[in-house]
């Protein structure tokens, strides 16, 4: 008798230990309104100093010198998932620590130094990688033609 109420109990702290995961998961995923603000475009030139590929989004960090105060900010840019940003031909090497880049994109509200990317530019040569960040954003991130969506 005691095994039948055990194995009832056993199985009733899965499905809730399973169900706190996964409320877990789908409450860590933000939506684009709640973190960025699409009235504050931003569009910042430096080198690539970090690159962090890891799901559910990838991170592309730069130094950014301030023109007010001269001094150097590191600035972190969220970017798409690593496999829509693999299907359009970006690898975890694309861009090489120190590269001079372009990165367009929405400031985080909290007015830290991150950003939503939406468009990826190669100073050197002008190519342009798109970020595919927020829906309703095309891997290829031509300028002007983004909006964000308001989840």
């Amino acid at each position: 008798m005691k095994s039948k109420y055990m194995k009832g109990f056993k199985r009733a702290l899965l499905v809730a230990g399973l169900s706190a995961g996964v409320a877990g998961a789908a409450l860590a995923h933000h939506s684009f309104a709640a973190q960025y603000d699409s009235k504050k475009p931003v569009s910042m030139n430096g080198a690539v100093t970090k690159v962090e590929w890891t799901n559910p989004h990838v991170y592309l960090y730069i130094d950014v010198t301030d023109p007010k105060t001269n001094k150097v900010e590191n600035w972190g840019f969220e970017m798409g998932p690593p496999h829509m940003l693999q299907r359009a031909g970006w690898k975890r090497n694309s861009l090489a620590i120190g590269e001079a880049i372009t990165i367009d994109g929405w400031a985080a509200r909290d007015g830290s130094h991150t950003a939503n990317a939406r468009r990826v530019v190669r100073d050197s040569n002008g190519e342009v990688l798109g970020a595919a960040s927020s829906n309703g954003q095309t891997i290829t991130a031509q300028p002007g033609t983004l909006q964000p969506d308001a989840q």
